[in-house]
């Protein structure tokens, strides 16, 4: 899969830089890119190449996010398959031309509300870590107990090794059996509606249980 970042030093400049890596093929979505790409930086644009679909690109907001990815997301496995990410000779991702069908492969998350790092200073930046078998949880309603989010998080095909509630109980840590199994939960249910308007944030955990 290829990661793409251009980098504006001002209003007149850009550079770009990328990644690669190869996927197993039907599962991946750009959506599920984006989402993966997204816990180290905004992910802007994301196309699976039409005609070389275990390969993508992947548009991230500047060139130190683009090289957070590929450090940290190289040679892990999603899907069962291990991806391989690399910096693209591509300055950005195209867009579809108006009128062509690209059955969904390319998608421009330039606006989407589930930027992480879009507020200066926002306390993301300080939660950035390696992919991780523990979990870091937080946005969780009072309701839900520690059953439920082992349920939760075991129905995505995963292990639940270990489970601990902060003080608050909005927040938790849930160990996995393997980074690959929270990868994959970390894909399926970040930003997953618990109700009431609760959306649950998930994100890799410096910590373990």
């Amino acid at each position: 899969m290829i990661c793409s970042s251009p980098l504006f030093l001002d209003s007149s400049l850009f550079l770009s830089y990328a990644a690669c890596s190869s996927l197993l093929l039907k599962m991946v979505t750009p959506q599920s890119l984006f989402t993966l790409f997204g816990v180290y930086g905004d992910v802007q644009r994301v196309k699976i190449l039409f005609n070389k679909k275990d390969s993508a690109l992947i548009q991230m907001a500047d060139m130190n996010q683009a090289q957070l990815a590929m450090s940290h997301l190289n040679g892990q496995k999603m899907y069962s398959k291990i991806i391989r990410v690399t910096m693209s000779k591509h300055q950005t991702v195209q867009l579809p031309r108006d009128g062509l069908d690209d059955q969904g492969l390319t998608k421009d998350f330039t606006n989407s509300p589930l930027h992480r790092f879009k507020k200066p200073g926002s306390k993301n930046f300080q939660n950035i870590f390696p992919s991780s078998a523990t979990l870091h949880l937080s946005n969780i309603p009072q309701d839900i107990t520690e059953e439920d989010l082992r349920v939760l998080f075991s129905n995505s095909g995963g292990t639940v090794k270990a489970f601990k509630f902060f003080q608050d109980h909005k927040m938790a840590l849930i160990q996995m059996t393997t980074i690959e199994e929270a990868i994959q939960c970390l894909i399926d249910l970040h930003n997953y509606n618990m109700g009431n308007n609760h959306h649950l944030k998930v994100s890799f955990s410096k910590s373990t249980i």
